[in-house]
């Protein structure tokens, strides 16, 4: 994976060498800072590098950091034009990955959010796959529990937090699985360490519903609409019991960094019969048709960054 050569760092786009902190940065010793992360995906037939829901993407990162008391003092559509800018001074002809980080940039010691500076960077590399085995995962269910909505935020993306995934995800994998299954704390299916989860039971799609501390995915709204208008299925949003995933037809994972992934086990047990189902299959396809702008009907979710004349996004 090669490294990018720029980034967008108090206010301008600086080579990546020159975007540094401090180690007194208050983001740093404590936490606070909210993050995104999109995609771009790469046409060669079209020349193109596009943008996925850029805008949707910008909305939550703004949104996320008002929970920590941070006020992100450019509209969703400068973000993206920033972001253009950014891209087309690296010049990537290939699947790219998007990181906005917003932090509290004060520099000493004290515990809090309020009249604390706080600044914006971004900076994007190239990116393939999230997950190794992402047409045939195993999972395992951590010991671990997703964290609450009283403790922290769900709805944002906050540094922090993701101190709960790394425990969850550092556990599975040492213990074999490839990524996590995680309940809340009242038992039920959250999502994985960090992408959403899906089940496919009965001709019905079933995820979690977002009380149960999941993360809002972006990704995971999207496939509603795919789910529904191309593949005629009902999607369905419940509680889920851990032993419900050992009975599903198929399951699958989606979030920006592992797309659309098929899961093989569920601790240890196979499911559709430990390879992936046709339903995910189908799915994968249309997802990455859609992304890669091949499907007219949604290029309103998608941005180019290199096309002279911009189509509308989001």
């Amino acid at each position: 994976m090669s490294s990018p050569r720029f980034a967008f760092f108090q206010g301008k786009i600086v080579p990546i060498e020159q975007a540094k902190v401090s180690v007194m940065t208050h983001a740093l010793n404590y936490g606070t800072a909210v993050f995104g992360g999109m995609r771009g995906y790469w046409n060669e037939e079209k020349g193109e590098l596009f943008l996925f829901r850029p805008i949707d993407h910008f909305v939550r990162l703004k949104q996320s950091a008002e929970f920590l008391m941070m006020d992100i003092p450019h509209t969703p559509e400068q973000l993206r034009a920033i972001l253009v800018d950014l891209l087309r001074h690296e010049g990537y002809r290939q699947d790219t990955y998007i990181r906005p980080l917003v932090y509290k940039s004060h520099e000493g010691i004290g515990v809090r959010l309020h009249n604390l500076e706080h600044d914006l960077t971004i900076f994007a590399i190239p990116f393939g796959s999230y997950l190794e085995h992402e047409e045939g995962l195993k999972l395992g269910t951590s010991t671990w529990r997703r964290v609450d909505d009283t403790a922290i935020p769900v709805r944002g993306k906050i540094s922090g937090a993701y101190v709960n995934s790394a425990l969850i995800k550092t556990e599975v994998m040492l213990n074999g699985h490839d990524e996590a299954v995680v309940l809340n704390q009242d038992g039920h299916v959250s999502e994985a360490s960090a992408a959403n989860l899906f089940m496919v039971r009965g001709g019905k799609v079933i995820t979690p519903p977002v009380h149960s501390n999941i993360l809002e995915g972006i990704v995971r709204r999207s496939l509603f609409t795919l789910i529904t208008e191309q593949m005629g299925y009902e999607v369905i949003e419940r509680e889920i019991d851990r032993s419900e995933l050992y009975v599903a037809d198929e399951v699958f994972l989606c979030g920006t960094g592992v797309q659309v992934a098929a899961v093989a086990y569920v601790d240890h047990r196979p499911i559709s019969g430990g390879k992936m189902g046709e339903f995910v299959r189908a799915l994968r396809e249309l997802f990455f048709n859609v992304v890669r702008g091949k499907v007219p009907q949604y290029a309103h979710w998608l941005y180019p960054v290199y096309a002279s004349e911009t189509i509308s996004a989001d």
